[in-house]
């Protein structure tokens, strides 16, 4: 149990599969100068921490925690911040990557990491939107500017980011294709899809042409294959923020461009996403919500690629 100075969390001494995370009691955090101490209501969990979990990726060795979506209620507040008070319920991405740590009762970071958390949805919703909801709107509105008409393609159209951007394209204005397993086709006709593509059974590139704007999930050859589908002047977002810089060689061959992206922590970004929310323009699916100690058990399913939506832990 946690005492007034300790927290639950979920950590690993190893690297390795979902049976390496293990509950632990540690030393709850302290908020410095202009950060915030949040009780953590719910936190999402994306295929960045199944790809730290087993790799270290940015972090290195173990032990850590990991977890960057947070949902909860501010405990307290550090020197200098004015746009957060004690009891106000907020939701918000912490730094990526070394910011990581919402896998816990507690954590702390900068006050703008967080926004007001939109009243129309619950701890367990607003826990899953972050870090998809930062990554979709930064690539579709802050780097490729989508506009009313244009025409979006969405790889993996069905899962934790690309739902999300299905959602927040269709709310600018845009004409959106997706592509998914044919099961998910009618998950993706109630969030506004326009055209679906079965990618088991077609070849995206010989069934879309003339697009405007792709946000790529899936990275690798993909990436490089949705050049060809752009219109002069279009542009691929892909959200694998390092690969072959013969990408950009190929862009330009082609009169198009490409662009790789790491999702940051952004205050405006946040309230960006609560504004869509409240206007009932976005909402995440959520895939399976479990208790902070069946942290495993959410790693394992996310791993399967078969979710529609998002998992999140619970902390309460």
């Amino acid at each position: 149990m946690s005492t007034k100075n300790t927290m639950r969390a979920i950590s690993q001494d190893v690297l390795g599969g979902p049976e390496v995370l293990k509950e632990v009691e540690v030393e709850r955090p302290a908020p410095g100068p202009s950060e915030v101490l949040v009780r953590v209501r719910a936190a999402g969990v994306n295929p960045t921490d199944w790809k730290h979990r087993a790799t270290g990726l940015f972090l290195g060795r173990p032990p850590f925690v990991l977890g960057w979506d947070v949902s909860g209620v501010v405990e307290a507040v550090g020197i200098g911040v004015t746009v957060h008070a004690p009891g106000d319920e907020v939701f918000g991405m912490l730094p990526y990557p070394f910011g990581h740590g919402s896998h816990a009762e507690y954590v702390t970071a900068p006050a703008r990491s967080f926004a007001r958390k939109p009243a129309g949805i619950d701890h367990t919703e607003a826990g899953a939107l972050p870090l998809v909801s930062l990554t979709a709107w930064q690539a579709l509105v802050d780097t490729a500017d989508v506009r009313p008409g244009q025409r979006v393609l969405i790889h993996a159209a069905a899962g934790g980011v690309g739902h999300v951007a299905v959602q927040i394209a269709k709310a600018r204005g845009a004409y959106v294709i997706g592509t998914a397993s044919a099961g998910k086709h009618e998950f993706l006709r109630k969030l506004g899809a326009d055209e679906l593509i079965d990618y088991r059974e077609t070849d995206f590139t010989e069934a879309v042409r003339d697009v405007d704007v792709v946000l790529d999930t899936i990275g690798d050859d993909n990436t490089f294959k949705s050049l060809r589908v752009l219109r002069e002047g279009g542009i691929v977002v892909s959200i694998l923020p390092v690969g072959p810089e013969e990408l950009y060689e190929e862009a330009a061959r082609l009169g198009v461009r490409a662009a790789r992206m790491l999702v940051e922590a952004d205050h405006a970004g946040m309230r960006a996403v609560a504004d869509l929310v409240d206007k009932g323009l976005l909402r995440p699916t959520i895939a399976g919500a479990f208790p902070l100690a069946d942290a495993a058990e959410a790693h394992t399913l996310g791993e399967t690629g078969r979710t529609v939506g998002k998992l999140v832990l619970l902390a309460d």
